[in-house]
């Protein structure tokens, strides 16, 4: 179509026949077509009613002629959240909150989906003796604080008994309504509880719901054991805060390793198709298993009088998924920094160690499994020898199993290095495995080594970028989901992370096997194409140790 011409003098306009002459449609060149066109007048119509006498195509069409129908209807509505279905019948309960759920949990008011909660006085008394300082627990009471601040900011409190809406802030999640505590509670509690303590005055508030709403389950929340325990004993119902938790049982955490069955190869060898690529060889299989599978999950299958397989699944497309073989770490042409893979469950995880394309890793098992040594390992030979990372960064949760020592001297890695024992010892080790330096070569090399190894505290982590890292944390059993999701975003372009733990031996307060950041991050990221994770099941640090973790 030509543009019309342009004016020849400033401020001019154009004329009106030049605004009709590009408006008017093309005749004779899609007549076919013209109905097809004319059937989306309607909605037009709908939407500007007011120029329904203005559009000349749209009048010989019976359908245009009966706009009302459609006008009447109302716009699409807001797209509300679906109703999730009661686990219970009858009222919505009453959840009282103890101060430490909120200080756990900031997000723990909108975890109680159609159910209400209250909040007594003497929690935001306490709250609010906790909202000064850096650390974690004053982090999440001034969370808290700011969500309550927002509640009562879209309510104006007009009518403090008739409680919050919690969705008003955008948590469509909760369902129920937030009620603060307005009135004294005038209830007597058995004579050997003190009543100015924080705790039995919450109970108190408990049993005085109870007494003014027999109709509705009032049930105290609390991740205080001995709390719960004295509620039970004055006959208050009492529970954990359990949303919080990943899985309800650690046995149910996936491990990264899938035995085959023994009619595998029956059940889905009709239709395999098998190719090698780079020194590795590919199965593309189809059956029964593939729903089964997960991206970098490891499958074996060990039968009497056969070639055991090991491979790793690295592609499902629809029904169908593709094993990969894995490399023999196990032989002493592949050892890593001088070190060769025991057991089987050693094997696959040196194979995603080793592979640049896994940039999140998840280790975990019982002491002496081998997690420490093989990480620094593999992170040794890709920094010294395959250049593929500029530098460790080495971190760990700064719990004490005892007492606490203390102030320690010195700068930051100072201070941390009383924290490294396992990283020394496993130098140690490494270091011995050159036999053929010389002790001026094996004391050359440990400084190097101790060179490319940064410590690390978690205090300062929030806000840094690590760059073509190897980052290691140990003890990740002790994290948070929170400090776990800290760390994991700290990672730039060609870091790889990777988190030991052991979730038998978790020392921090108010976490679990179900709620630990390290069963966490292994629950979240199984699947993703560039993560994996692997159960180390048997001990090879000494026949000691090993007996020692099985009958101790």
């Amino acid at each position: 179509m030509p543009l019309p011409k342009p004016p020849t003098r400033k401020a001019a306009v154009l004329a009106p026949a030049d605004f009709e002459s590009q408006a008017a449609p093309k005749t004779g060149k899609r007549t076919a077509k013209q109905p097809a066109a004319a059937e989306v007048a309607p909605a037009v119509l709908d939407l500007f009613d007011t120029d329904v006498a203005e559009v000349p195509a749209a009048k010989p069409l019976p359908v245009a002629a009966k706009p009302a129908p459609a006008a009447k209807a109302p716009a699409r509505p807001v797209p509300e959240p679906k109703p999730r279905k009661p686990r219970h019948t009858g009222p919505a309960k009453l959840f009282v909150l103890d101060t430490n759920v909120l200080m756990h949990d900031p997000t723990s008011l909108f975890r109680f989906e159609e159910h209400d909660v209250y909040l007594p006085m003497i929690t935001l008394e306490e709250l609010d003796g906790h909202k000064k300082g850096m650390s974690e627990v004053s982090r999440n009471v001034r969370q808290v604080s700011r969500e309550l601040d927002a509640l009562a900011a879209a309510d104006g409190l007009a009518d403090p008994k008739a409680g919050i809406p919690l969705a008003k802030t955008g948590h469509r999640e909760a369902g129920g309504k937030l009620f603060f505590q307005t009135t004294l509670l005038d209830v007597k509690l058995p004579d050997g509880l003190p009543q100015g303590k924080a705790d039995n005055q919450i109970l108190g508030v408990v049993q005085g719901l109870r007494e003014q709403l027999p109709g509705r389950d009032v049930v105290l929340v609390s991740k205080d054991i001995n709390m719960r325990v004295k509620a039970r004993a004055l006959g208050l119902p009492a529970e954990d805060y359990f949303n919080d938790k990943t899985l309800e049982d650690g046995d149910l955490l996936y491990n990264g390793v899938l035995q085959l069955p023994a009619d595998f190869w029956e059940r889905h060898g009709k239709t395999m198709e098998s190719w090698q690529q780079g020194g590795f060889t590919y199965y593309r299989i189809a059956g029964p298993m593939v729903p089964a599978l997960l991206i970098n999950q490891f499958v074996y299958l060990e039968s009497p009088g056969a070639v055991p397989l090991y491979a790793r699944v690295t592609e499902i497309t629809g029904k169908t998924a593709v094993l990969k073989t894995l490399k023999e770490y196990t032989h002493q042409k592949n050892a890593v920094w001088g070190v060769t893979a025991r057991n089987r469950e050693q094997n696959f995880a040196l194979n995603l160690l080793m592979d640049p394309e896994c940039d999140f890793i998840t280790l975990t098992g019982t002491a002496g499994t081998g997690k420490t040594l093989m990480t620094l390992a593999a992170a040794l030979h890709q920094v010294m020898d395959d250049r593929r990372y500029t530098e460790i960064i080495v971190t760990r949760v700064t719990v004490p199993v005892g007492e606490d020592i203390g102030f320690l001297p010195g700068t930051e890695e100072e201070k941390m290095s009383p924290w490294m024992g396992a990283l020394d010892d496993n130098l140690e080790v490494l270091a011995r495995s050159d036999s053929s330096a010389g002790e001026w070569g094996r004391a050359a090399t440990n400084d190097l080594v101790r060179s490319k190894i940064k410590i690390k505290s978690l205090n300062f982590m929030r806000g840094r970028t690590f760059l073509n890292k190897f980052v290691l944390i140990d003890e990740a059993q002790n994290l948070t989901p929170k400090q776990m999701k800290t760390l994991i975003t700290r990672a730039g372009p060609g870091t790889k992370i990777v988190c030991l733990g052991n979730l038998a031996q978790i020392d921090t307060p108010y976490l679990t096997e179900g709620s630990s950041g390290l069963t966490f991050a292994v629950d979240r990221f199984k699947g993703w194409p560039h993560s994996g994770h692997v159960t180390l099941a048997r001990g090879e640090r000494s026949r000691l140790a090993d007996f020692a973790s099985e009958v101790l």
